[in-house]
């Protein structure tokens, strides 16, 4: 089996189901985003997937790799962006991109090409402390890319972006399928699942309560209309 594939995960604890079981396959280049209001279960499941939390069930395999027998070689393939910003706040922009890019062996020659990205290699030598959510943001996700993943997880992580790095944001994440790219991810925003989502999935109190498969063509009136409608929410 190529692809992401997860069979039956849920996540128990003593008085709480935070995650129901679930399955679901993601093909190579493809993007499955996870909506639903707080405590829906988007972040655990991602975290499961991420090797973060361990599933009281089940269990997630990448092209054949199981999570549960060969959990080191699994998670060479992952790229994880979390939904807070825990980094070290005394570290410069390089010095934390180069710290991650250091633990999956990436050369220099990436790191700069991530920051310019991400657009902040004017901001290399800037503290974390000092930079704008949105910023933060901004280098979240561009650690989670530094290795060029098999398959990329994103916590929110249009949280705190403005509407052009919103934008700019849904074009990084079509280039990245293009090039082969597994992707999932959560959002509050509809307009972003329906640009880059090929299955989305609705989850409320652990519960996937609808699958949604994005196949139909969206009309450029219709991308009109969404984008207006992200600036005017945001």
């Amino acid at each position: 089996m190529t692809g992401l594939k997860v069979e039956n995960v849920s996540r128990d604890y003593k008085q709480k189901t935070a995650l129901y079981p679930c399955s679901f396959d993601v093909a190579e280049g493809k993007c499955l985003v996870l909506c639903g209001g707080n405590g829906a279960g988007k972040s655990t499941l991602l975290q499961i997937i991420a090797g973060i939390l361990y599933p009281s069930s089940g269990t997630a395999s990448i092209n054949g790799k199981v999570l549960k027998y060969n959990r080191e070689n699994y998670l060479r393939e992952i790229g994880f962006m979390p939904d807070d910003f825990h980094a070290q706040e005394m570290m410069t922009v390089e010095e934390f991109l180069s710290f991650y890019g250091s633990l999956r062996k990436v050369k220099k020659d990436r790191i700069n090409e991530v920051m310019e990205i991400i657009a902040l290699k004017d901001k290399k030598r800037e503290l974390v402390k000092n930079l704008s959510k949105g910023m933060r943001q901004r280098l979240l996700f561009g650690q989670s890319i530094l290795a060029k993943p098999t398959v990329l997880l994103l916590d929110e992580p249009t949280n705190g972006l403005d509407p052009y790095w919103v934008n700019r944001f849904v074009e990084i994440l079509n280039q990245l399928k293009e090039q082969g790219t597994i992707i999932v991810f959560s959002t509050h925003m509809m307009d972003v699942a329906a640009e880059t989502g090929d299955m989305i999935l609705f989850m409320e109190q652990g519960k996937v309560i609808q699958t949604i498969k994005n196949e139909a063509e969206v009309s450029e009136t219709t991308m009109k209309l969404l984008k207006l409608h992200r600036q005017a929410n945001v």
